[in-house]
């Protein structure tokens, strides 16, 4: 197995535009984006324009993307979230601020008990990402 897990999150019709949020906001390469009209895959009827595949990387990070032509979900996702182990305190706010647009605080920035800021933010999207900054690198989550 490699070394890393990437994440390959589902939308419902707004792939195209979450690929841009995230490729900006965390500085992210966008690989390659194919529609489900690009490609020879059976395209539903109104999905033409649909994301079958997207691909954004920075480093080792890097998130897929993808949009389901079933209907959304009425009961939203649970039971996962994305971490990021951020370099700065200004990175860390500036994160947090973004995600925040549109979003759900579920925990306020704060300092924390282990030494860390730490936040927890439902984003424009749904996903949850935990935002974590320690100054001390046995803190960090490496």
């Amino acid at each position: 197995m490699k070394e890393c897990i990437t994440p390959y999150l589902t939308f419902y019709g707004r792939a195209k535009e979450a690929a841009v949020f995230y490729a900006d906001l965390f500085g992210m390469k966008n690989l390659g984006i194919q529609t489900y009209g690009e490609s020879e895959f059976p395209t539903p009827e109104g999905a033409e324009d649909y994301v079958i595949h997207c691909h954004l990387k920075r480093g080792n990070f890097q998130l897929m993307l993808a949009d389901s032509t079933e209907p959304a979900p009425e009961v939203p996702r649970r039971g996962l979230s994305l971490l990021i182990d951020c370099e700065s305190e200004e990175e860390i706010r500036r994160l947090y601020d973004a995600l925040l647009d549109e979003g759900r605080r579920i925990m306020e920035l704060q300092d924390t008990f282990w030494g860390a800021k730490y936040a927890k933010v439902e984003d424009r999207y749904g996903f949850t990402w935990d935002l974590n900054y320690s100054e001390d690198p046995n803190q960090a989550f490496d």
